[in-house]
């Protein structure tokens, strides 16, 4: 080991494992953890540490020793770059054993979970072109890497997305795996269009420039969603960007734009202005139709969504009779998608936008018994709740990463359903909460979905069965529950 400055260089270090975030570990020197990016098993590197810490350093790789056997080629040019689809250089079976290797050791490690075997990960069908939003950011100035500044490239505007930890640095993106056409042809049409026409891309720091970023979202129906968000509101220019747009892709059916004048990037709290077409896109699953508005919540992997909500809904199995709450509900998907199978679903979502959109949705569908609540989870879920919409049978919950709050946690134990299926895109804080719900829940069933290939994000489904009397005696329902 030689020193470079205060931070040592680590020769030949192998590599073991995969650790989350698209890094990989080594151990050196008696068993300290070595975060090494863009690295796989069975890889032998110099490190140069860049940061060291009691328990642990983190490295980039100055130079390859031996390549793994299991390394495969990237598909694309940004990778190691732009900061997406971290595994590429993985073959996507291993990609997957991992995933289901991170969620067994969550739940055990965290957790402290007895578990039933965890099934293998469910591969997504589609590997590349999966997502159905992107969202691209505009920069005055684009990132260049090391080589490209050593080089004397010369630092233009960019449309691309953000370098990871770096708000105000975005890379120009010429060609991304990650959306279906015509995706990367509109992104490239616009980027074409502002540059020869001399429009400002926007300055994250100095908040100048009339740019500022570009979502595109599709869907398996065929239809495509374009929402152009702009700093000021420059009706000439606006103007003729959106109408060559509308000229050279018929395909677009809703073109929205938006002006965001605030100091971040946020549109959860703007209005988009509908320019041509519809306001709205569809998606179908099983028969079923949801409307997609501009800011709808829908899975991004449309198609892998499906095989999600199928695992949700056997682990539920529910029956004719039962009452079915669906927490965190989002637009009704996991509802509207499981309405037909029981009695009657009870849907709670902090946005209330979402839940005008699976009231919609329910509509569309001819669903009649379903019923949808806004409001924070821990105000809207208690006791007189329970008693108001009757007691479940059955909950599914689908949280965001933070997971689910104590709160209400305390009031599922009291309302005692006979089965939980808890589905998280977090397994750390998934384990953290079935360790709650374990005094009362038996984990008979643990399987992960992979909904986002070449990344180390997994989704869980777990199924929990009751075990024992509740804590408490359930709330009767009032005259008007049920």
């Amino acid at each position: 080991m030689r020193k470079k400055g205060s931070l040592p260089l680590l020769e030949g270090l192998e590599i073991t494992t995969l650790a989350a975030e698209g890094k990989a570990i080594g151990k050196w020197d008696g068993g300290v953890v070595v975060f090494v990016p863009l690295t796989v098993p069975g890889d032998v590197v110099d490190v140069q540490i860049t940061s060291k810490r009691r328990r642990y350093m983190e490295g980039r790789v100055v130079r390859w020793i031996t390549r793994s056997p299991l390394r495969t080629e990237p598909f694309c040019e940004h990778f190691g770059v732009c900061g997406g689809c971290k595994w590429q250089n993985l073959p996507y079976a291993e990609q997957l054993r991992f995933k289901t290797e991170q969620v067994r050791d969550q739940l055990t490690r965290i957790g402290r979970l007895d578990l039933p075997e965890v099934k293998p990960c469910l591969g997504s069908e589609e590997t590349t072109f999966y997502r159905n939003k992107l969202e691209f950011t505009f920069a005055d100035r684009g990132w260049l890497t090391s080589e490209e500044l050593a080089s004397g490239v010369e630092m233009t505007p960019a449309l691309g997305f953000h370098i990871p930890g770096m708000f105000d640095k975005v890379l120009q993106i010429d060609k991304c795996w990650l959306q279906p056409d015509p995706s990367n042809a509109i992104r490239t049409e616009t980027y074409k269009f502002c540059i020869e026409h001399g429009y400002t891309f926007h300055n994250m720091r100095a908040h100048e420039g009339l740019m500022r970023s570009l979502l595109v979202r599709t869907s398996t129906t065929g239809e495509v969603m374009v929402i152009v968000v702009f700093y000021q509101d420059d009706q000439p220019k606006i103007t003729a960007l959106l109408d060559h747009l509308t000229a050279k892709f018929p395909e677009i059916t809703s073109l929205f734009y938006i002006v965001n004048e605030k100091l971040n990037d946020s549109i959860a709290d703007q209005t988009p202005i509908l320019y041509r077409g519809k306001d709205h896109i569809t998606e179908t699953m099983e028969g079923l139709i949801f409307k997609i508005g501009a800011k709808s919540f829908y899975q991004t992997n449309s198609r892998q969504a499906e095989v999600l909500y199928r695992v949700a809904r056997e682990f539920a199995n529910l029956k004719p009779t039962d009452v079915l709450y669906d927490l965190y509900t989002g637009t009704g998907t996991i509802a509207n998608f499981c309405a037909r199978a029981c009695a009657k679903v009870v849907g709670v979502e902090y946005v209330e936008e979402a839940i005008a959109d699976a009231r919609i949705n329910s509509e569309l569908n001819g669903i009649a018994n379903t019923v949808f609540y806004a409001g924070d989870m821990k105000n809207v879920m208690s006791d007189a709740f329970v008693a108001e919409n009757g007691r479940p049978d059955v909950i599914i919950l689908d949280p965001p990463r933070a997971g689910v709050d104590e709160p209400v946690l305390e009031t599922i134990l009291r309302a005692a359903p006979e089965r939980i299926v808890y589905v998280s895109c977090n397994p750390a804080t998934q384990a953290r909460d079935l360790a709650l719900l374990s005094e009362s829940y038996t984990v008979v069933a643990v399987q992960p979905v992979d909904m986002f290939p070449h990344t180390h994000h997994v989704e869980n489904v777990v199924k929990l069965e009751r075990r024992i009397a509740p804590l408490s005696p359930p709330p009767a329902p009032s005259p008007r529950g049920g």
